[in-house]
Protein backbone atom coordinates (compact mmCIF):
# COMPACT_ATOMS: atom_id res chain seq x y z
CA UNK A 1 0.00 0.00 0.00
CA UNK A 2 1.32 3.49 -0.80
CA UNK A 3 2.39 5.96 1.85
CA UNK A 4 -0.35 7.78 3.75
CA UNK A 5 -1.06 11.01 1.81
CA UNK A 6 -1.02 13.13 4.97
CA UNK A 7 2.37 11.76 6.04
CA UNK A 8 3.71 12.36 2.54
CA UNK A 9 2.36 15.93 2.47
CA UNK A 10 3.87 16.72 5.86
CA UNK A 11 7.22 15.28 4.84
CA UNK A 12 7.30 17.36 1.66
CA UNK A 13 6.36 20.47 3.63
CA UNK A 14 9.19 19.90 6.12
CA UNK A 15 11.65 19.37 3.27
CA UNK A 16 10.51 22.66 1.73
CA UNK A 17 10.82 24.49 5.06
CA UNK A 18 14.30 23.11 5.61
CA UNK A 19 15.37 24.26 2.15
CA UNK A 20 13.92 27.76 2.61
CA UNK A 21 15.51 28.19 6.04
CA UNK A 22 18.92 27.09 4.76
CA UNK A 23 18.66 29.61 1.92
CA UNK A 24 17.68 32.34 4.37
CA UNK A 25 20.61 31.39 6.61
CA UNK A 26 22.99 31.87 3.71
CA UNK A 27 21.50 35.29 2.97
CA UNK A 28 21.28 36.43 6.59
CA UNK A 29 22.92 39.79 7.27
CA UNK A 30 24.39 38.77 10.63
CA UNK A 31 25.48 35.70 12.56
CA UNK A 32 22.57 35.80 14.99
CA UNK A 33 19.97 35.68 12.23
CA UNK A 34 21.97 33.03 10.39
CA UNK A 35 22.02 30.86 13.51
CA UNK A 36 18.27 31.32 13.96
CA UNK A 37 17.57 30.13 10.41
CA UNK A 38 19.97 27.20 10.83
CA UNK A 39 18.11 26.12 13.99
CA UNK A 40 14.80 26.29 12.11
CA UNK A 41 16.28 24.28 9.24
CA UNK A 42 17.60 21.68 11.69
CA UNK A 43 14.18 21.41 13.31
CA UNK A 44 12.51 20.93 9.92
CA UNK A 45 15.08 18.24 9.05
CA UNK A 46 14.41 16.48 12.36
CA UNK A 47 10.65 16.54 11.77
CA UNK A 48 11.10 15.27 8.20
CA UNK A 49 13.21 12.38 9.48
CA UNK A 50 10.53 11.49 12.03
CA UNK A 51 7.91 11.57 9.29
CA UNK A 52 10.08 9.24 7.20
CA UNK A 53 10.21 6.86 10.17
CA UNK A 54 6.43 7.12 10.44
CA UNK A 55 6.03 6.27 6.75
CA UNK A 56 8.21 3.18 7.20
CA UNK A 57 6.18 2.12 10.23
CA UNK A 58 2.92 2.64 8.34
CA UNK A 59 4.20 0.53 5.45
CA UNK A 60 5.38 -2.18 7.83
CA UNK A 61 1.96 -2.24 9.54
CA UNK A 62 0.20 -2.49 6.17
CA UNK A 63 2.50 -5.33 5.10
CA UNK A 64 1.76 -7.23 8.31
CA UNK A 65 -2.01 -6.82 7.81
CA UNK A 66 -1.93 -7.93 4.19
Amino acid sequence: MPEDPITQELRVEQFRREDVEREQAEAAPDEEEEAQHERRADKAAYLREKLEERAVAEKRADDEEG
